[in-house]
């Protein structure tokens, strides 16, 4: 009788130890591109937000913005999944209205100025699937240049007269475009 229990209680262990490491969870290391988060208002402690993006941080590591971000073509904003923007009001681009919702952002960025694409695609890894035809606002503003380089591509919202300017910095180039309160 104790060696039958003596058995089973091995086999019992052998069985936990064996489904333990069969179920064990493998996380994947720290990304390359850590995504990140912008909104407006951007104070933490304001939970009545107007707009937000969430957006992956591509690193330069010695490179030129223009060999990550290729001129004249259209770009996803950013690293992995393209950037996906939450608008909580409604709101104007160019002119164009953006009905709350989400939606993917996209850019074609040039050395003096930028198109910044709104579009209703979702869930978009890069821009490889990126389809004119679900554009909802475009506007190309210029570029210009900041004083200090930004080794992270950075997105930030700040208050203006007529809403919010989101704000795109990577290097010294600097891209603002004005999002207005409907």
């Amino acid at each position: 009788m104790k060696t039958t229990r003596l058995i089973s209680t091995i086999a019992f262990a052998f069985a936990l130890l064996l489904s333990f490491n069969a179920e064990a969870q493998k996380f994947s290391g720290l990304d390359k591109s850590p995504m990140d988060a912008s909104s407006f208002p951007s104070n933490y402690k304001e939970s009545n937000k107007q707009i937000k993006i969430v957006y992956s941080r591509p690193q330069l590591k010695d490179r030129d913005v223009y060999d990550l971000a290729k001129p004249e073509k259209v770009w996803r904003l950013g690293a992995n999944e393209a950037a996906e923007l939450q608008v909580y009001t409604d709101m104007k681009l160019d002119g164009k209205d953006v009905k709350k919702g989400t939606y993917t952002v996209y850019a074609i960025p040039g050395k003096e100025e930028w198109t910044i694409i709104i579009s209703t695609d979702l869930n978009v890894w890069g821009s490889y699937f990126y389809d004119e035809k679900n554009d909802v606002a475009r506007i190309t503003v210029p570029t210009t240049e900041g004083d200090e380089s930004l080794e992270a591509f950075s997105i930030a919202f700040e208050e203006s007269d007529k809403g919010a300017d989101m704000h795109i910095g990577w290097g010294t180039v600097r891209v603002a475009v004005p999002f207005e309160k409907k």
